[in-house]
């Protein structure tokens, strides 16, 4: 009997030891393949970054058609909204690294870009959509429960918002990153403090700092 115990014990560690090792390895290669995706992201990035300097330098010698400038910026901006929304989830299933955090920055950079070149292309078009920033404090910093919990209702509304209207609405999430001097001056030119966070500005006019439904933000999309 203490022979047959001693055997059964043997067989379940080694059966715990295989499906421990099992999940290590898959567990690796997970790991690959997200370092992977965001390697990919990176490279993307650098691309965009250059293009979308390009395209300010453009814009801002008022040399351009409207309706193809309007189209590329509305593409552009949600192309990197769909990457920046992958890049979030990878930050949710690993932990925050410094390079995940200067990924972060380069999307947010990417988008202020976006917000520019928006308001490049109004001095000269009538644009066809309504621009809409959000102002937010990123998930690397600390937030209150209060603030994330405000977050998190204004990110779904905004979201429902873009699947609802689509390319009536750029929407622009820009992380109000306190080292990046470019965001802190636009901030400042719209009189947005931390403390106000998080902001909808619709069309550089309208500020929103309270929301609770799709509709307090539409009776602005008229």
């Amino acid at each position: 009997m203490f022979n047959s115990q001693k055997h059964a014990f043997w067989e379940a560690l080694l059966i715990t030891i295989l499906i421990f090792g099992i999940g290590v390895f898959f567990g690796v290669i997970l790991e690959n393949w997200r370092s992977s995706k965001i390697s990919d992201l990176y490279d993307k990035s650098e691309i965009e970054l250059l293009d979308m300097r390009i395209q300010d330098e453009i814009y801002s010698k008022g040399k351009f058609n409207c309706d193809i400038a309007a189209e590329e910026n509305l593409n552009l901006a949600d192309k990197i909204y769909g990457e920046a929304k992958l890049l979030e989830r990878y930050e949710g299933a690993r932990r925050i690294t410094d390079s995940l955090i200067i990924q972060h920055k380069k999307y947010d950079l990417l988008r202020e870009m976006l917000f520019l070149n928006s308001m490049h292309i109004k001095e000269q078009c009538k644009l066809p959509y309504y621009a809409v920033v959000y102002f937010y404090i990123p998930a690397y910093e600390e937030l209150s429960l209060d603030e994330t919990s405000k977050q998190q209702v204004f990110s779904k509304l905004l979201e429902e918002l873009k699947q609802k209207r689509g390319k009536d609405v750029l929407l622009i999430p820009i992380a109000v990153n306190q080292d990046i001097s470019s965001i802190q001056v636009i901030t400042n030119l719209y009189n947005i403090s931390r403390e106000d966070l998080p902001v909808i500005l619709i069309n550089e006019k309208t500020k929103i700092t309270e929301v609770r439904n799709i509709e307090q933000i539409e009776q602005y999309l008229k």
